[in-house]
């Protein structure tokens, strides 16, 4: 790249981002007036409750019978909860917050009068008195609306106060025999001895709240730069004046990327000064309540500071690439942020994480983006320290970008994307008498199509396996083929090309099942080595399976296992969404987004490689054999394999014992990867062939 012009161009963008007035005020202005606002406005709110607090006075009734006793007990604990004692040692008396007023009447009360003023609150809670046939003890039942405050409010206070009362008719008759009150009522001493210094505690605290913080910042530091940069220069119609420059598409990108990133940190800086100089404040405020910046060592957060800079700095690489590479899509300003909504909600969600205390960052989380760079932050706040960790972490986040770029780069090569062409919209919230008949879904239905198929599975297929079992799974499958089939005939897309419904070669099913038994081996390998990453996501993955197959013979769980998904899957993910995508994206492209789809929808880590590898070979299938039919008849035997396994384990143990093997040796390893990548070569080299002969017998119809 060249240094002068890629110079030029991020102070261009920079002059862009900056004219826009929003985004200055988003960066600047929210983090040093926002943020100080809100909390001088909580403060000023907190105060007013406390001071309203202190006056508030709750209404009791408390039932007055003739004959039973703890009438006067209840109304002298209620006179001394309004009016405490002073003891010796205090200078002024002990202020107290919420008062009950005990109501008193010439009318008599009862429970059902009582019931009618409560849901008037008229009062806040009434104290029926009654006395326990079988020992004579006292009993207060505390009447209140738990749905109105007040009285839920009042409730409590009685509570606490008859339980005083308890205690202290305890202490009274286990002296009166004799007994120390304290050593009967507490034989069991409990002395708590935190040792954790005052800079672990603070670190502790700063590292729920901080991580959060920040990415928060940083998302929003760079949402609107990259919306600017991106769909802001599409809307403005100078897009294609800076693609016409003698610059290349690199450049460009680097720069845009260049641009997102810094003004992403700054913003971050901004907020984490704003964040401190409040945070300063508020220690001394509370200095006279004998908290003191004095005591904490500041010093001993150098380490952690430095690692929390570094992980700013690759976490604003991660999502300046991800903001860039979705807002690409869009068309215009509007269009680009309802772009980044679901990215927003998703981030949100993830740094939560930092509140939650039982997650730790072990090798497997530290590969998870977002939620690495917030527990990263926590650990390092809290003085722990692995730099093998610090280091997965940190190129992990560098990873991440550099694919996200090389993303960016494909979308800025594609003029279907930069200047859309109509085959990106969601065509299913249009005039259905506007659409056309033919063609296939575009890349909006599809995105949209996966997200509602993928909720759906979450929430309704998992309730119907749980009520039916693996009744429920096919339920589920069929969920899987219906959604996608109501948006192809609402929007008047064509069957047949969707869904790729075309007679096909038997050679092409030959090849197919040549492929998926290389497939199968190379599976097996990548099973073995996930199980290895993740075990723990591995010893929790067949359980669930299990007991679904209990009670179901073979032919029902082959239909189910097998064949559903073989139909219901293939029609979606190699059919409605492959079609979907191909109409826009690159072939390579399409299977790597088909493949990564198919390998999430099966909700496991360590399931998903192996899956999003054999959806790669279902799609190479696909596109070369121009059939769904091929691949539905690989993922029948895939899983008809595994379903064979479970019932007839010592046939198959016989019929593969490579495969039964769990813990194969070097050779049998080496056998099956190279014995895997034959197959799946003979199996591909039969499709091209076919591919190609099919292409020249249609160019010849063409000639003749």
């Amino acid at each position: 790249m060249r240094a002068k012009l890629v110079k030029a161009l991020i102070k261009k963008e920079f002059l862009d981002v900056l004219r826009d007035k929003k985004a200055v005020a988003m960066m600047i202005l929210v983090p040093l007036i926002l943020y100080p606002l809100i909390f001088f406005g909580t403060m000023a709110v907190m105060t007013a409750i406390q001071s309203g607090m202190e006056q508030n006075e709750y209404h009791i009734v408390v039932e007055h019978i003739e004959g039973v006793e703890g009438y006067d007990e209840i109304i002298a604990a209620v006179d001394e909860h309004n009016n405490p004692k002073q003891s010796e040692d205090q200078k002024e008396p002990e202020a107290v917050m919420d008062k009950l007023k005990v109501v008193r009447t010439g009318e008599t009360w009862n429970y059902e009068k009582a019931c009618e003023a409560l849901q008037k609150e008229e009062i806040d809670a009434y104290v029926r008195i009654t006395s326990t046939d079988i020992d004579g003890r006292t009993e207060y039942q505390i009447v209140y609306v738990s749905s109105i405050t007040n009285s839920s409010y009042a409730a409590d206070i009685l509570q606490s106060i008859i339980k005083k009362m308890n205690r202290a008719e305890s202490e009274r008759i286990i002296n009166d025999m004799g007994l120390r009150a304290e050593v009967v009522l507490n034989p069991i001493v409990i002395d708590n001895m935190d040792i954790a210094s005052k800079e672990q505690t603070t670190g502790n605290l700063l590292g729920m709240v901080l991580p959060m913080i920040l990415i928060i910042s940083l998302l929003m530091g760079t949402m609107y730069p990259a919306i600017d940069t991106t769909a802001g220069e599409k809307e403005r119609g100078t897009l294609e004046t800076l693609l016409t420059l003698p610059v290349t598409n690199r450049e460009i990108i680097f720069s845009k990327f260049v641009t997102v990133a810094a003004i992403g940190i700054f913003s971050a800086l901004l907020n984490l000064v704003s964040m401190g100089l409040i945070g300063y404040y508020m220690v001394k405020l509370i200095g006279g309540m004998g908290v003191s910046t004095d005591s904490i060592n500041l010093g001993s957060f150098i380490p952690a500071i430095v690692v929390t800079i570094l992980a700013v700095l690759v976490f604003s690489l991660f999502i300046s690439a991800i903001t860039m590479c979705i807002t690409a899509f869009a068309k215009s300003y509007k269009e680009a942020n309802n772009y980044i909504t679901p990215l927003t909600l998703v981030v949100m969600l993830t740094g939560y994480i930092a509140f939650i205390p039982n997650i730790d960052l072990d090798r497997n989380m530290a590969l998870v983006p977002v939620a690495n760079i917030c527990l990263l932050i926590k650990n390092i706040l809290s003085f722990k320290y692995d730099i093998g960790i610090i280091a997965i972490v940190l190129i992990s986040n560098v990873i991440y970008a550099a694919l996200a770029i090389l993303f960016l780069s494909k979308i800025y090569d594609s003029e279907g994307v930069l200047f859309d062409e109509g085959r990106s919209g969601i065509q299913l919230f249009e005039k259905r008498s506007n659409m056309k008949k033919g063609g296939v879904p575009t890349t909006g239905d599809a995105w949209f199509i996966i997200c509602v198929v993928l909720i759906a599975v979450l929430y309704f297929g998992s309730l119907l396996q749980l009520k039916f079992g693996l009744g429920g799974v096919l339920g589920t499958q069929l969920m899987i083929l219906m959604i996608p089939l109501a948006v192809v005939l609402y929007t008047k897309r064509s069957l047949r090309k969707t869904y790729k419904l075309r007679k096909t070669s038997i050679v092409n099913f030959i090849a197919g099942v040549v492929l998926i038994f290389g497939a199968l081996l190379l599976g097996v390998l990548l099973t073995m080595l996930t199980s290895k990453l993740f075990p723990g996501d591995a010893s929790s993955a067949g359980g669930g399976v299990d007991m679904l197959l209990e009670g179901h013979g073979f032919p029902f769980v082959l239909t189910v296992v097998a064949l559903a998904p073989a139909i219901c899957e293939e029609l979606l993910f190699r059919g409605f969404i492959m079609s979907a995508f191909k109409s826009r994206y690159k072939t390579v492209a399409t299977i790597i987004l088909v493949s990564v789809v198919f390998g999430v929808y099966h909700l496991s880590i360590v399931r998903f490689f192996t899956t999003a590898f054999l959806g790669a070979m279902l799609a190479i299938t696909a596109h070369y054999s121009k059939s769904i039919f091929p691949g539905m008849l690989m993922h029948f035997l895939n899983n008809a394999i595994s379903v064979f396994q479970m019932f007839f384990p010592d046939t198959f143990n016989k019929a593969f014992p490579i495969l039964s093997d769990e813990t194969p040796g070097i050779m049998e390893i080496c056998i099956m990867f190279f014995v895997g990548v034959m197959l799946i070569s003979v199996g591909i080299t039969i499709l091209v062939i076919k591919n190609k002969e099919i292409k020249g017998n249609g160019i010849k119809k063409e000639q003749n």
